[in-house]
C-alpha cells in the first residue's frame, strides 16, 4: 500500500492547514472584539432590549454549556482551560490528516476557534463572557456568545458530514 504524498504544510489529503487554521483565527478574533466590547460597555448583568426575542447581555459563566459546574469551587476554570487546550491539539491534528475533506475540515476549524476563544476567556478573566439572550414567553434560553456559535455549527456541520458520508457508503 502507498503512503500518501505529502506537500509542504499539508497533512496525508495534500491540503494546508493554513487556510483551516485562518478560519479559526477569524472566529477567535470576532469572539475576543465582541467580548471586549461587552466587557467595554456594560456592567455584570446590565442588558439592553433588543426585540421581543433577544436581548444583549453581560453574563460570566464559570462553568461550561449550560452554566454545568459555574457553582464549583475554582477548579473548574483549570479543569475547562486543559480540555479546550487538549481538544485544540486534537483538532489540529485531525486537521492535517484531514484537510482535504472540506465540510469536515470546515467543521474542525469553527470548533477549534470557538474553543479557543473561550479558553482565552477562562485564562484571562477566570470566566467566559456571554451576551447573546435569546427568550420567548419568559423562557430565556442560556446566554451564549460567538465561540459557542461556531462550536455549535461546527457540530452541526459534523454531523451532517456524517450524514453524507454514510449516504455516499450505500
Amino acid at each position: 500500500m502507498a503512503a500518501a504524498k505529502k506537500k509542504p504544510g499539508g497533512g496525508a489529503g495534500g491540503a494546508s492547514l493554513l487556510p483551516w487554521l485562518g478560519i479559526a483565527l477569524v472566529v477567535i478574533l470576532l469572539d475576543q472584539f465582541t467580548k471586549t466590547l461587552i466587557l467595554g460597555y456594560y456592567q455584570p448583568g446590565q442588558s439592553t432590549y433588543v426585540t421581543s426575542f433577544f436581548n444583549i447581555v453581560r453574563v460570566h459563566n464559570t462553568g461550561a454549556a449550560f452554566s454545568f459546574l459555574a457553582d464549583a469551587s475554582g477548579w473548574q476554570r483549570w479543569f475547562f482551560i486543559g480540555l479546550g487546550i487538549a481538544a485544540a491539539v486534537f483538532i489540529v491534528y485531525m486537521l492535517k490528516r484531514h484537510g482535504s475533506q472540506r465540510l469536515f475540515a470546515w467543521a474542525l476549524a469553527l470548533i477549534l476557534g470557538g474553543a479557543l476563544g473561550n479558553v482565552i476567556d477562562r485564562a484571562l478573566h477566570g470566566y467566559v463572557v456571554d451576551f447573546l439572550d435569546f427568550h420567548l414567553r419568559g423562557r430565556h434560553f442560556p446566554s451564549f456568545n460567538i465561540a459557542d456559535s461556531a462550536i455549535t455549527l461546527g457540530a452541526a456541520l459534523l454531523i451532517l458530514d456524517e450524514l453524507l458520508r454514510v449516504r455516499r457508503g450505500r
